[in-house]
């Protein structure tokens, strides 16, 4: 008789077989990037990535573009 007992509250396995089994767990961590929030709804062809403080968010728009970048500019 092959029994697994999975109990998620105390986050333990118990397997009673007679032969030798490999029994995998994991549990799935945070999705996507840690920490980065990036707001692309505006995002055009040629968007720079910026992060912007007011908001602490990496934005992407039709404002900061690579041709509005020009040389001495403030970027």
């Amino acid at each position: 008789m092959t029994s697994v007992n999975v109990t998620t509250t105390k986050n333990t396995v118990t397997v009673n077989e007679g032969d030798s089994t490999v029994v995998t767990v994991t549990t799935a961590g945070p999705q996507g990037a840690k920490g980065l929030e990036l707001d692309e709804t505006s995002k055009v062809d040629g968007s720079v990535i910026y992060y912007d403080s007011s908001s602490d968010t990496f934005k992407a728009d039709n404002t900061t573009t690579k041709l509005t970048l020009v040389d001495g500019g403030n970027f």
